[in-house]
């Protein structure tokens, strides 16, 4: 079992900045690749970002791609998402996720989730 708590909501202007982590607990976390997903009122949960378990392997959704960096340290067992330029449409709860395979941009790959930490971004 991995135990995910996610932190570091909160709400923004436009343009701005917001750093969200992910702590783990349980399970070797550093033998598993996490995932950053969100989902917006109304809307279904999407993928934003990828990192391998090493840390040397990441992805993006295109729409965050320039603008949102995820990071890992395995000594911390934590995630983090570094969310800069945020915009109106990034307004979401976000989660984060710990999977057991490789590269995934599907929810299904994904065993492990937090309970998710909002962020708002005002225009």
């Amino acid at each position: 079992q991995v135990q995910l708590v996610e932190s570091g909501g909160g709400l923004v202007q436009a343009g701005g900045s917001l750093r969200l982590s992910c702590a783990a607990s349980g399970r070797s976390f550093r033998n598993y690749a996490m995932g950053w997903f969100r989902q917006a009122p109304g809307k279904e949960r999407e993928f934003v970002a990828y990192i391998s378990w090493t840390g040397g392997s990441t992805y993006y959704a295109d729409s965050v791609k320039g603008r949102f960096t995820i990071s890992r340290d395995n000594a911390k067992n934590t995630v983090y998402l570094q969310m800069n330029s945020l915009k109106p449409e990034d307004t979401a709860v976000y989660y984060c996720a710990a999977g057991g395979a490789g590269f995934s941009t599907s929810q299904v790959s994904y065993g492990y989730w937090g309970q998710g930490t909002q962020v708002t971004v005002s225009s």
